[in-house]
Protein backbone atom coordinates (compact mmCIF):
# COMPACT_ATOMS: atom_id res chain seq x y z
CA UNK A 1 0.00 0.00 0.00
CA UNK A 2 2.64 2.51 0.67
CA UNK A 3 6.08 3.06 -1.16
CA UNK A 4 8.46 2.40 2.21
CA UNK A 5 8.50 1.92 5.66
CA UNK A 6 9.07 5.08 6.24
CA UNK A 7 6.17 6.65 4.36
CA UNK A 8 3.97 4.48 5.96
CA UNK A 9 5.39 6.02 9.25
CA UNK A 10 4.66 9.40 8.16
CA UNK A 11 0.73 8.62 7.49
CA UNK A 12 0.26 6.63 10.61
CA UNK A 13 1.98 10.16 12.37
CA UNK A 14 -0.69 12.32 10.50
CA UNK A 15 -3.88 10.05 11.24
CA UNK A 16 -3.02 10.02 14.47
CA UNK A 17 -3.21 13.80 14.90
CA UNK A 18 -6.14 14.03 13.23
CA UNK A 19 -8.17 11.52 14.56
CA UNK A 20 -7.80 12.27 18.23
CA UNK A 21 -10.90 13.35 19.97
CA UNK A 22 -11.41 17.45 18.88
CA UNK A 23 -14.37 18.76 20.79
CA UNK A 24 -16.66 20.70 18.88
CA UNK A 25 -16.79 23.77 20.87
CA UNK A 26 -12.79 23.55 21.17
CA UNK A 27 -10.72 26.12 19.66
CA UNK A 28 -9.65 26.11 15.97
CA UNK A 29 -6.64 23.72 15.25
CA UNK A 30 -3.46 25.49 15.12
CA UNK A 31 -2.71 26.75 11.13
CA UNK A 32 0.03 25.28 9.21
CA UNK A 33 -0.61 21.52 10.38
CA UNK A 34 2.39 19.34 9.97
CA UNK A 35 1.48 17.41 6.53
CA UNK A 36 0.40 20.73 4.71
CA UNK A 37 3.30 22.59 3.22
CA UNK A 38 2.45 26.65 2.63
CA UNK A 39 3.44 27.88 5.85
CA UNK A 40 2.87 31.68 6.00
CA UNK A 41 6.71 32.51 5.44
CA UNK A 42 6.59 30.18 2.26
CA UNK A 43 3.49 32.29 1.13
CA UNK A 44 5.60 35.74 2.13
CA UNK A 45 8.60 34.49 0.03
CA UNK A 46 5.74 33.62 -3.15
CA UNK A 47 4.19 36.98 -2.50
CA UNK A 48 7.39 38.98 -3.17
CA UNK A 49 7.52 40.40 -6.98
CA UNK A 50 3.65 39.93 -7.16
CA UNK A 51 2.84 43.28 -7.08
CA UNK A 52 4.41 44.65 -10.28
CA UNK A 53 2.79 40.81 -12.45
CA UNK A 54 0.67 42.09 -15.21
CA UNK A 55 -2.93 41.85 -13.89
CA UNK A 56 -4.29 38.83 -16.39
CA UNK A 57 -1.29 36.78 -15.57
CA UNK A 58 -2.09 37.30 -11.76
CA UNK A 59 -5.89 36.36 -12.60
CA UNK A 60 -5.06 33.12 -14.63
CA UNK A 61 -2.97 32.17 -11.91
CA UNK A 62 -6.37 31.96 -9.76
CA UNK A 63 -7.77 29.86 -12.66
CA UNK A 64 -8.52 26.02 -13.37
CA UNK A 65 -9.05 24.98 -17.41
CA UNK A 66 -10.79 22.99 -19.02
CA UNK A 67 -10.99 21.42 -22.69
CA UNK A 68 -13.87 19.32 -24.47
CA UNK A 69 -12.16 16.04 -26.08
CA UNK A 70 -8.67 14.00 -26.17
CA UNK A 71 -6.75 16.69 -27.71
CA UNK A 72 -5.96 20.01 -25.10
CA UNK A 73 -7.13 23.04 -27.13
CA UNK A 74 -4.98 25.41 -28.67
CA UNK A 75 -6.87 28.10 -26.19
CA UNK A 76 -6.02 26.53 -23.37
CA UNK A 77 -2.12 25.48 -24.48
CA UNK A 78 -1.81 29.10 -24.83
CA UNK A 79 -2.80 30.53 -21.59
CA UNK A 80 -0.69 27.90 -19.94
CA UNK A 81 2.21 29.21 -21.79
CA UNK A 82 1.14 32.50 -21.52
CA UNK A 83 1.16 31.55 -17.58
CA UNK A 84 -2.48 32.33 -17.33
CA UNK A 85 -3.54 29.34 -15.64
CA UNK A 86 -3.04 27.42 -12.67
CA UNK A 87 -3.75 24.02 -13.97
CA UNK A 88 -6.65 21.46 -15.83
CA UNK A 89 -9.11 19.34 -14.80
CA UNK A 90 -9.36 16.46 -16.16
CA UNK A 91 -12.66 14.32 -16.76
CA UNK A 92 -13.86 11.10 -19.00
CA UNK A 93 -14.52 12.42 -22.14
CA UNK A 94 -10.76 13.78 -22.09
CA UNK A 95 -9.11 10.33 -22.16
CA UNK A 96 -9.09 7.60 -24.10
CA UNK A 97 -6.61 5.14 -23.91
CA UNK A 98 -3.57 5.26 -21.07
CA UNK A 99 -0.94 6.25 -24.33
CA UNK A 100 -3.50 9.02 -25.90
CA UNK A 101 -3.75 10.50 -21.92
CA UNK A 102 0.16 10.35 -20.96
CA UNK A 103 0.65 12.16 -24.20
CA UNK A 104 -2.15 15.15 -23.21
CA UNK A 105 -0.52 14.99 -19.96
CA UNK A 106 3.15 15.56 -21.46
CA UNK A 107 1.89 18.59 -23.59
CA UNK A 108 0.25 20.32 -20.65
CA UNK A 109 3.30 20.00 -18.79
CA UNK A 110 5.33 21.03 -22.07
CA UNK A 111 3.32 24.01 -22.12
CA UNK A 112 3.92 25.04 -18.78
CA UNK A 113 7.82 24.53 -18.99
CA UNK A 114 7.59 27.23 -21.73
CA UNK A 115 6.18 30.04 -19.48
CA UNK A 116 7.77 33.21 -18.60
CA UNK A 117 7.54 32.07 -14.58
CA UNK A 118 7.73 28.29 -15.07
CA UNK A 119 5.48 26.63 -12.44
CA UNK A 120 3.80 22.81 -12.00
CA UNK A 121 0.12 22.89 -13.05
CA UNK A 122 -2.72 21.82 -10.72
CA UNK A 123 -3.32 18.23 -12.76
CA UNK A 124 -6.87 16.93 -11.09
CA UNK A 125 -9.42 15.00 -11.68
CA UNK A 126 -12.51 13.62 -9.28
CA UNK A 127 -11.11 10.09 -7.84
CA UNK A 128 -13.76 9.61 -5.21
CA UNK A 129 -14.60 5.57 -5.59
CA UNK A 130 -16.84 4.09 -6.57
CA UNK A 131 -18.90 5.60 -9.09
CA UNK A 132 -17.28 8.90 -9.27
CA UNK A 133 -13.61 7.45 -10.95
CA UNK A 134 -12.89 9.50 -14.17
CA UNK A 135 -9.85 7.12 -14.52
CA UNK A 136 -10.01 3.55 -14.58
CA UNK A 137 -8.76 1.80 -11.63
CA UNK A 138 -8.60 2.24 -7.69
CA UNK A 139 -9.93 2.91 -5.37
CA UNK A 140 -12.68 1.21 -6.37
CA UNK A 141 -15.07 1.15 -3.09
CA UNK A 142 -17.28 4.26 -2.63
CA UNK A 143 -17.48 6.09 0.60
CA UNK A 144 -20.27 4.11 1.77
CA UNK A 145 -18.75 0.45 1.24
CA UNK A 146 -15.65 1.89 2.89
CA UNK A 147 -17.45 2.96 5.86
CA UNK A 148 -19.22 -0.37 6.14
CA UNK A 149 -15.71 -2.51 6.16
CA UNK A 150 -15.06 -4.66 8.44
CA UNK A 151 -12.22 -2.39 9.52
CA UNK A 152 -12.91 0.78 8.20
CA UNK A 153 -9.97 3.13 8.95
CA UNK A 154 -7.80 0.11 6.95
CA UNK A 155 -10.37 0.61 3.93
CA UNK A 156 -10.75 4.28 4.03
CA UNK A 157 -6.17 4.22 3.75
CA UNK A 158 -6.60 1.95 1.17
CA UNK A 159 -8.71 3.63 -0.77
CA UNK A 160 -6.53 7.36 -0.33
CA UNK A 161 -3.45 5.51 -0.84
CA UNK A 162 -5.27 3.73 -4.38
CA UNK A 163 -6.65 7.16 -5.88
CA UNK A 164 -3.01 8.58 -5.22
CA UNK A 165 -1.25 5.61 -6.98
CA UNK A 166 -3.91 6.16 -9.94
CA UNK A 167 -2.99 9.97 -10.31
CA UNK A 168 0.40 9.57 -9.99
CA UNK A 169 0.66 6.70 -12.84
CA UNK A 170 -1.53 9.08 -14.80
CA UNK A 171 0.72 11.82 -14.10
CA UNK A 172 -1.94 13.53 -11.88
CA UNK A 173 -1.10 15.36 -8.55
CA UNK A 174 -4.14 16.60 -7.28
CA UNK A 175 -7.35 14.49 -6.33
CA UNK A 176 -10.68 16.86 -5.74
CA UNK A 177 -11.59 14.25 -3.25
CA UNK A 178 -12.27 12.93 -0.27
CA UNK A 179 -16.28 13.93 0.16
CA UNK A 180 -16.80 15.22 4.00
CA UNK A 181 -20.51 15.13 3.75
CA UNK A 182 -22.39 13.47 6.81
CA UNK A 183 -25.55 12.17 4.89
CA UNK A 184 -28.32 12.46 7.69
CA UNK A 185 -31.04 10.55 5.76
CA UNK A 186 -30.65 6.98 3.39
CA UNK A 187 -31.09 7.27 0.49
CA UNK A 188 -31.07 11.32 0.04
CA UNK A 189 -28.38 13.37 -2.61
CA UNK A 190 -24.99 12.57 -1.21
CA UNK A 191 -26.28 8.89 -0.17
CA UNK A 192 -27.97 7.47 -3.01
CA UNK A 193 -24.46 7.81 -5.00
CA UNK A 194 -22.78 6.25 -2.25
CA UNK A 195 -20.45 9.27 -1.85
CA UNK A 196 -21.17 9.53 2.32
CA UNK A 197 -18.88 7.89 4.42
CA UNK A 198 -21.93 7.73 6.61
CA UNK A 199 -24.34 9.45 9.22
CA UNK A 200 -21.77 9.80 11.78
CA UNK A 201 -19.76 12.93 12.08
CA UNK A 202 -17.10 11.59 13.99
CA UNK A 203 -16.78 8.16 11.76
CA UNK A 204 -16.68 10.58 9.09
CA UNK A 205 -13.67 12.91 10.09
CA UNK A 206 -11.78 9.67 10.77
CA UNK A 207 -11.99 7.85 7.54
CA UNK A 208 -12.24 11.02 5.94
CA UNK A 209 -8.74 11.54 7.47
CA UNK A 210 -7.43 8.43 6.56
CA UNK A 211 -8.28 8.73 3.19
CA UNK A 212 -6.85 12.51 2.74
CA UNK A 213 -3.29 11.37 4.84
CA UNK A 214 -2.73 8.28 2.86
CA UNK A 215 -3.12 10.12 -0.46
CA UNK A 216 -1.23 13.21 0.47
CA UNK A 217 1.56 10.52 2.22
CA UNK A 218 1.93 9.51 -1.60
CA UNK A 219 2.43 13.34 -3.05
CA UNK A 220 -1.30 13.72 -4.15
CA UNK A 221 -2.84 16.60 -2.67
CA UNK A 222 -6.52 16.29 -1.06
CA UNK A 223 -9.33 18.09 -1.49
CA UNK A 224 -12.00 17.97 1.43
CA UNK A 225 -15.30 18.34 -0.06
CA UNK A 226 -18.34 20.00 -0.05
CA UNK A 227 -18.06 22.97 2.63
CA UNK A 228 -20.10 23.24 4.97
CA UNK A 229 -21.57 19.84 4.29
CA UNK A 230 -24.27 18.82 1.85
CA UNK A 231 -25.68 15.78 4.28
CA UNK A 232 -29.01 17.65 4.75
CA UNK A 233 -29.52 17.89 0.66
CA UNK A 234 -33.00 15.60 -0.76
CA UNK A 235 -32.97 13.36 -3.24
CA UNK A 236 -32.69 15.49 -6.78
CA UNK A 237 -31.34 18.66 -4.73
CA UNK A 238 -28.40 18.74 -7.24
CA UNK A 239 -26.36 22.06 -7.64
CA UNK A 240 -25.42 20.98 -10.64
CA UNK A 241 -28.98 21.14 -11.88
CA UNK A 242 -30.96 24.12 -10.06
CA UNK A 243 -30.50 26.14 -7.28
CA UNK A 244 -30.24 24.54 -3.54
CA UNK A 245 -30.94 26.28 0.28
CA UNK A 246 -30.41 23.74 3.37
CA UNK A 247 -32.27 24.88 6.01
CA UNK A 248 -30.18 23.40 8.48
CA UNK A 249 -30.00 25.48 12.08
CA UNK A 250 -26.87 26.45 12.86
CA UNK A 251 -26.11 23.82 15.77
CA UNK A 252 -26.55 21.08 13.60
CA UNK A 253 -24.63 22.62 11.04
CA UNK A 254 -21.92 23.02 13.12
CA UNK A 255 -21.98 19.99 14.89
CA UNK A 256 -22.84 17.30 12.12
CA UNK A 257 -21.72 19.36 8.59
CA UNK A 258 -18.41 21.51 9.78
CA UNK A 259 -17.34 18.49 12.08
CA UNK A 260 -15.30 16.40 9.70
CA UNK A 261 -13.02 19.61 7.99
CA UNK A 262 -11.87 19.97 11.79
CA UNK A 263 -10.10 16.70 11.34
CA UNK A 264 -8.87 17.18 8.03
CA UNK A 265 -7.57 20.92 8.71
CA UNK A 266 -5.52 18.59 11.62
CA UNK A 267 -4.45 15.88 9.42
CA UNK A 268 -3.01 18.51 7.09
CA UNK A 269 -5.77 18.93 4.20
CA UNK A 270 -4.10 21.04 1.20
CA UNK A 271 -7.60 22.63 -0.46
CA UNK A 272 -11.54 22.73 0.56
CA UNK A 273 -14.16 23.01 -2.11
CA UNK A 274 -17.29 24.99 -1.45
CA UNK A 275 -20.59 23.77 -1.71
CA UNK A 276 -23.03 25.80 -3.49
CA UNK A 277 -25.84 25.78 -1.69
CA UNK A 278 -27.41 28.32 0.30
CA UNK A 279 -27.07 27.62 3.96
CA UNK A 280 -29.58 30.56 5.53
CA UNK A 281 -28.09 29.73 9.28
CA UNK A 282 -24.91 31.24 8.09
CA UNK A 283 -26.16 33.35 5.32
CA UNK A 284 -29.66 33.59 3.76
CA UNK A 285 -28.28 35.77 0.27
CA UNK A 286 -25.69 33.53 -0.72
CA UNK A 287 -24.10 30.05 -2.30
CA UNK A 288 -21.51 29.13 0.10
CA UNK A 289 -18.83 29.41 -2.42
CA UNK A 290 -19.73 33.17 -2.92
CA UNK A 291 -20.15 33.90 0.87
CA UNK A 292 -18.05 36.03 2.68
CA UNK A 293 -19.33 34.81 6.19
CA UNK A 294 -18.83 30.99 5.04
CA UNK A 295 -15.51 31.45 3.65
CA UNK A 296 -13.52 34.08 5.64
CA UNK A 297 -16.11 33.49 8.74
CA UNK A 298 -16.36 30.00 9.18
CA UNK A 299 -13.96 28.00 7.14
CA UNK A 300 -11.03 30.22 8.01
CA UNK A 301 -11.91 32.35 11.18
CA UNK A 302 -13.70 29.93 12.98
CA UNK A 303 -11.68 26.40 11.98
CA UNK A 304 -8.91 27.93 11.07
CA UNK A 305 -8.33 26.90 7.17
CA UNK A 306 -5.27 28.34 5.73
CA UNK A 307 -4.65 26.40 2.54
CA UNK A 308 -6.61 26.98 -0.69
CA UNK A 309 -9.87 26.88 -0.99
CA UNK A 310 -11.10 26.05 -4.65
CA UNK A 311 -14.87 26.37 -5.99
CA UNK A 312 -17.13 23.70 -7.01
CA UNK A 313 -17.85 23.81 -11.15
CA UNK A 314 -18.19 27.05 -11.91
CA UNK A 315 -21.13 26.41 -14.72
CA UNK A 316 -23.41 24.59 -12.64
CA UNK A 317 -27.04 25.45 -12.67
CA UNK A 318 -27.41 26.44 -9.52
CA UNK A 319 -25.59 29.87 -9.96
CA UNK A 320 -27.40 30.91 -13.12
CA UNK A 321 -29.13 33.83 -11.05
CA UNK A 322 -25.15 35.10 -10.42
CA UNK A 323 -24.25 35.88 -14.53
CA UNK A 324 -21.68 34.53 -16.70
CA UNK A 325 -18.47 33.20 -16.14
CA UNK A 326 -16.34 36.38 -15.37
CA UNK A 327 -19.32 37.44 -12.60
CA UNK A 328 -19.37 33.84 -11.16
CA UNK A 329 -15.28 34.73 -10.76
CA UNK A 330 -15.43 37.78 -9.51
CA UNK A 331 -18.25 36.87 -6.57
CA UNK A 332 -16.29 33.61 -5.63
CA UNK A 333 -12.89 36.14 -5.52
CA UNK A 334 -14.72 38.29 -3.34
CA UNK A 335 -16.10 35.83 -1.08
CA UNK A 336 -12.50 34.52 -0.70
CA UNK A 337 -11.75 31.58 -2.80
CA UNK A 338 -8.31 30.85 -4.23
CA UNK A 339 -9.58 28.75 -7.40
CA UNK A 340 -12.22 28.50 -9.83
CA UNK A 341 -12.92 25.61 -11.34
CA UNK A 342 -13.50 26.16 -14.79
CA UNK A 343 -14.61 22.82 -15.67
CA UNK A 344 -17.53 23.21 -18.33
CA UNK A 345 -15.20 22.43 -20.79
CA UNK A 346 -15.40 25.61 -22.39
CA UNK A 347 -12.30 27.38 -22.94
CA UNK A 348 -14.11 30.64 -23.29
CA UNK A 349 -15.23 30.04 -19.87
CA UNK A 350 -11.63 30.42 -18.29
CA UNK A 351 -11.25 33.38 -20.54
CA UNK A 352 -13.92 34.96 -19.24
CA UNK A 353 -13.05 34.59 -16.14
CA UNK A 354 -10.00 35.39 -16.24
CA UNK A 355 -10.44 39.33 -18.06
CA UNK A 356 -13.19 39.63 -15.39
CA UNK A 357 -10.41 39.05 -12.61
CA UNK A 358 -7.62 41.42 -14.19
CA UNK A 359 -10.13 44.06 -14.96
CA UNK A 360 -11.66 44.08 -11.30
CA UNK A 361 -8.14 43.88 -10.02
CA UNK A 362 -7.44 46.61 -12.36
CA UNK A 363 -9.72 49.10 -11.27
CA UNK A 364 -9.74 48.57 -7.49
CA UNK A 365 -13.13 46.13 -7.21
CA UNK A 366 -10.99 43.77 -5.94
CA UNK A 367 -8.01 44.47 -3.47
CA UNK A 368 -4.54 43.80 -4.95
CA UNK A 369 -2.67 42.67 -1.92
CA UNK A 370 -5.72 40.15 -0.75
CA UNK A 371 -5.48 38.93 -4.36
CA UNK A 372 -1.80 38.28 -4.09
CA UNK A 373 -2.53 36.29 -1.16
CA UNK A 374 -4.92 33.41 -2.88
CA UNK A 375 -2.43 33.81 -5.51
CA UNK A 376 0.51 32.78 -3.19
CA UNK A 377 -1.40 30.14 -1.60
CA UNK A 378 -2.32 28.49 -5.14
CA UNK A 379 1.57 28.84 -6.22
CA UNK A 380 2.84 27.76 -3.05
CA UNK A 381 0.67 24.44 -3.40
CA UNK A 382 1.77 24.12 -7.59
CA UNK A 383 5.50 24.39 -6.12
CA UNK A 384 5.03 21.67 -3.96
CA UNK A 385 3.52 19.54 -6.18
CA UNK A 386 6.15 19.01 -8.91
Amino acid sequence: MFRSVAQFGVVLAVMGAALGPVPLGSPAPPRGAPSAPGAPDERTAAMAGLAQEDSRVLAGRRVVLSYPGPIPSATTLQAIREGRAAGVILFGENITSPEQLAEAIDELKQAAAEAPDPRPLLLMTDQEGGKVRRLPGAPELSARRVGLAANPVAAAAESGAGAARTLTDAGLNLNLAPVLDVYDTPDNFIDHSERSFGQDPAKVAELGSAFLAAQQGLGVAATAKHFPGLGAAPRGANTDESPVTLNVPLSQLRARGEAPYRAAIAAGVRLVMASWAIYPALDPDHPAGFSHAIIQGELRGRLGFDGVTVTDAMEAAALAPYGGPGDRALAAAAAGMDLMLCSGRDPRQGEEATEALAAALDDGRLDRHAFSEAVARVDVLRGSLG
